[in-house]
């Protein structure tokens, strides 16, 4: 399993990478590999600013569909298009090419408030 250093990680196994005053989010190799074959990511919030820990989306595996939280508050500024005809990518390359949303930090602190990737092993048990 995979756990970069250079995202910080949320207790709803979504993970955060920075780069200036944006952020890429999406769900940790844990999280994907619990939930198995990825066939469909739906985001909605394109263009909204949202809160932490609000809803963002939804993700659907072949025997689920878990809710997306927001790790950050901020405005969605883009969803991976990727995602549409490859939400495989997500198992694949959870923390490269499977991203799910691009946000714009509104308050870079609440980063700082997440795990790091040997604290979210502690979390996971792993």
């Amino acid at each position: 399993m995979n756990f970069p250093e250079n995202v910080k990680y949320s207790s709803d196994h979504e993970w955060v990478r920075v780069e200036g005053n944006d952020a890429y989010v999406g769900i940790t190799d844990f999280a994907q590999d619990e939930l198995g074959e990825i066939v469909y990511v739906d985001v909605t919030t394109e263009g909204e600013t949202l809160a932490q820990g609000e809803v963002f989306g939804s993700i659907e595996a072949v025997k689920t569909v878990s809710d997306l939280m927001m790790p950050v508050g901020g405005e969605i500024l883009e969803v991976n298009t990727k995602l549409e005809d490859a939400p495989e990518l997500v198992n694949q390359d959870a923390y490269g090419e499977g991203w799910i949303v691009k946000v714009a930090l509104e308050n870079a602190e609440e980063v700082e408030g997440l795990m790091s990737a040997e604290q979210y092993k502690d979390f996971i048990g792993k």
